[in-house]
């Protein structure tokens, strides 16, 4: 079995409308690591299968990450795990550009029968290599979601179209934790208040005040 690293920086999403056409949404795909490139590569067949050691190890090369852009697999792999649908019907997609997959990207132009206000984009990126990735997504006007294996799907709002900039996480390994952390940060602050409430009452219940 291929060894993953699905616990490094996550790999992200960017959803935002074309500035000339209106009717084409952008999907740009980050990849978090250059050694989850390595076990993507040898997943389509790219990389050869000797590269996974015995103890289930991946061994990374420099170039890998270059090999994985220019291949066609590449295209093909990204379209059949991200998709975009506005109204029900399913946007056309094409790879239009492929950059440096960590620091660029590649960009997918999905066409819609018209101009859509919402979109539903699925991502089910390497999650098809390990359960445990998460693809960090950002859309126009601030929305943000965590996509998984369990939640592969979300309706963004267009709205004025431009996807911000800074959710792309900085390069190190608390990469993930941070960003997901700031996701789940407050439905754990909840649950402790909860919690913390639950035994305030049980203290008032089990030492009630004597009345006069």
């Amino acid at each position: 079995m291929i060894a993953a690293h699905p616990f490094g920086d996550p790999q992200t999403l960017g959803i935002s409308r074309d500035g000339a056409d209106p009717a084409v949404v952008h999907v740009t795909w980050k990849v978090g690591a250059a050694d989850d490139l390595t076990l993507l590569g040898i997943h389509l067949g790219v990389l050869p299968q000797d590269r996974v050691l015995l103890d289930g190890a991946v061994a990374y090369e420099p170039d890998d990450g270059a090999q994985v852009q220019d291949a066609p697999e590449l295209a093909t792999y990204l379209l059949d795990h991200v998709t975009v649908t506005a109204d029900g019907a399913a946007c056309a997609g094409e790879v239009h550009a492929v950059g440096d997959l960590v620091a660029d990207g590649a960009d997918i132009a999905f066409t819609c029968p018209q101009a859509p206000d919402e979109v539903t984009v699925s991502a089910s990126t390497l999650t098809d290599l390990h359960p445990a990735y998460r693809t960090l997504a950002s859309g126009p006007d601030g929305q943000h979601q965590v996509y998984s294996l369990d939640d592969g799907s979300h309706a963004w709002s267009l709205g004025s179209g431009a996807a911000p900039t800074s959710s792309t996480p900085t390069p190190g390994g608390t990469g993930a934790a941070l960003q997901i952390g700031g996701v789940l940060g407050a439905v754990l602050l909840l649950a402790a208040a909860g919690a913390l409430l639950a035994r305030r009452r049980r203290r008032i219940t089990s030492h009630p005040h004597p009345h006069p």
